[in-house]
């Protein structure tokens, strides 16, 4: 029963998985006026030659600084659940 209803939720998640991935726009992704402005003034605005780089070092420092927190801890937890315990 349990095999059962773990092939049916795994199937649930590859159905809808598949339905959002029709609903995407591969390879044409919306315009906005945001992504021109950014494009024209990062080098003024940050000094940085890469658009990538400016906007993830400079436009969303903390956003980035937020993210690589929230991957380090996880990573953290994941070492703390697995690692190997000394026998008591």
């Amino acid at each position: 029963m349990r095999r059962q209803i773990s092939i049916i939720v795994v199937v649930l998640m590859v159905l809808m998985l598949g339905v959002i991935a029709t609903g995407l726009s591969f390879g044409h992704p919306p315009d906005h006026p945001m992504d021109r402005y950014v494009i024209m003034n990062s080098q003024l605005e940050s000094g940085a030659n890469n658009v990538v780089a400016a906007v993830l070092f400079d436009y969303r420092g903390l956003d980035t600084l937020g993210e690589a927190v929230v991957l380090f801890t996880a990573a953290l937890g994941t070492m703390l659940m697995f690692r190997k315990r000394e026998e008591e």
